[in-house]
């Protein structure tokens, strides 16, 4: 099993910065894909940005936002940078990985990021 922990969310004024942490613990494998999804109201959750094999970012926030993790601590981050109202949302920590002979997805309680002036 994996627990996953949100933190970092909150109210910014447009053009502002946040950072979103999340951090692993319990079975962690090192080759896993770890990302950030956000779901605004009324709207189905979307894919921000992963972190595996590769990085991939949403076409909305190209430029904007910065996914990096630390293995050592089992940790992924989101730097949001020049932040904007439709970036408004929760924001979810997802983490797919290979173990015992099988895929397991695991999913963040999310943290709540709101732009607004």
């Amino acid at each position: 099993q994996v627990q996953l922990v949100e933190s970092g969310g909150g109210l910014v004024q447009p053009g502002g910065s946040l950072r979103l942490s999340c951090a692993a613990s319990g079975t962690i494998v090192s080759t896993n894909t770890m990302g950030w999804y956000r779901q605004a109201p009324g709207k189905q959750r979307e894919l921000v940005a992963t972190s595996g094999g590769s990085t991939n970012y949403a076409d909305s926030v190209k430029g904007r936002f910065t996914i990096s993790r630390d293995n050592a601590k089992n940790t992924v981050y989101l730097q949001m940078n020049n932040l904007k109202p439709e970036d408004t949302a929760v924001y979810y920590c997802k983490v797919d990985q290979w173990y015992a002979w099988r895929w397991s997805t695991y999913w963040g309680q999310g943290t709540q990021v709101t732009v607004s002036s």
